[in-house]
């Protein structure tokens, strides 16, 4: 109606990076299908960069603040940092629980590294700025606890109890190899650092459940739940891409994944979260910038 001004976030538009990253996910997903290259053998790394700066725009377009607008610095640190976090998997999956594999990777030893190390930078910093994605769909306005300073916590018998499991968790794996512990590998990281990280007072699931606050773990599971559909979704078509050795219901699929690995994609941004926190608190100088609120 005449007179009545839009809110701010209406006016706001869509930064180009965001249009750009949109463009080249539909232009690389097209080229998978007719086949065309470098998209048919390099589209997951193109379109996860292209998906981290679409999602990224979303969310400053409705909050005024996001990661690469406030926070690249740091947004390149998580890049950098998910490459090693992700390889402690893969070291996982070659020397014990042996669940996937890739196929039509290059030849050309140099080349297929720079592969891995693209792909696997792109993992952290998809799932955050999806989580962040999540968090403004479910709230345009910013979480207060965003402006909370944090303090360590003290931890009772019960969360030591939660790291002794997570030790155990993540190291039967080591010792015992089998495709069947799969979940510990994806669940043990979580029990074993996030309590340590709320007792040197930084961000966890922990502090947030002891101020009655769940919207984080939403926001990771959710956004661990899409990204999984996108992977598996973007890594069907494609001519390299991983497969699956999972000993359950393996016949019984969505696109290569066995349905019930899907079940692992939200605790794995759990765990994604919990592990960064750990080696951001160590590593990191600058102010952090709060994760999936």
């Amino acid at each position: 109606m005449f007179g009545i001004r839009r809110p701010f976030f209406m006016r706001r538009r869509l930064p180009l990076y965001g249009w750009f990253g949109l463009l080249v996910i539909l232009v690389s997903q097209a080229a998978v299908f007719l086949r065309i290259e470098p998209f048919y053998h390099w589209h997951t790394p193109i379109a996860w960069t292209a998906f981290i700066l679409l999602a990224d725009a979303v969310v400053w377009k409705r909050r005024a603040n996001s990661w690469i607008r406030n926070n690249r610095s740091e947004l390149l640190f998580v890049s950098c940092a998910s490459v090693p976090l992700w390889a402690l998997f893969e070291l996982y999956n070659k020397y014990s629980i042996n669940s996937w594999y890739y196929v039509g990777l290059p030849e050309l030893r140099l080349v297929r590294d720079l592969g891995y190390i693209w792909s696997f930078a792109t993992i952290t910093p998809a799932i955050f700025e999806t989580s962040d994605l999540v968090s403004s769909l479910r709230d345009r306005r910013a979480s207060m606890a965003r402006s909370e300073t944090l303090t360590p916590q003290r931890l009772g018998p019960a969360a030591w109890t939660m790291v002794a499991v997570g030790g155990a968790l993540v190291l039967i794996p080591v010792f015992v190899h089998s495709p069947y512990l799969a979940a510990p590998v994806w669940l043990g990281f979580i029990f074993l650092l996030d309590p340590l990280n709320a007792r040197a007072g930084a961000e966890s699931i922990l502090g947030d459940w002891r101020k009655g606050r769940s919207s984080r773990l939403v926001n990771l599971l959710i956004a661990g739940l899409v990204c999984g559909i996108i992977w598996e979704f973007w890594n069907y078509w494609v001519a390299t891409k991983w497969m699956y050795n999972v000993p359950i219901l393996p016949h019984v699929k969505i696109f290569e994944m066995p349905i019930l690995g899907f079940g692992g994609f939200p605790p794995f941004a759990v765990e994604c979260f919990a592990m960064y926190v750990t080696v951001r608190r160590f590593l990191w100088r600058a102010i952090p910038r709060p994760i999936a609120l």
